[in-house]
């Protein structure tokens, strides 16, 4: 009878400390909220969207202004 009563104790020492150790311990980390990023608009005094624009028209007008066809060589006589 005592052999019975050993085993029947040491399995239940056993079993519960198993059950102790079951799964190991649960650790909950609260990760914090992503902050948004916003980056800020730009804003020129001209705009955006103008000055290339403005660049390539003023370009054109020097471009057009430069081009002198003084090819009037024959024109111009001595007297």
């Amino acid at each position: 009878m005592k052999k019975l009563t050993a085993l029947v104790a040491s399995t239940a020492l056993v079993s519960s400390a198993m059950a102790a150790f079951a799964g190991g311990p649960v650790v909950v980390v609260d990760e914090p909220e992503p902050t948004a990023v916003v980056a800020a608009e730009e804003t020129g005094s001209l705009g955006t969207g103008i000055l290339l624009p403005v660049l390539g028209g003023a370009a054109l007008i020097a471009l057009i202004a430069s081009d002198d066809d003084d090819d009037d060589e024959s024109s111009t006589t001595t007297e």
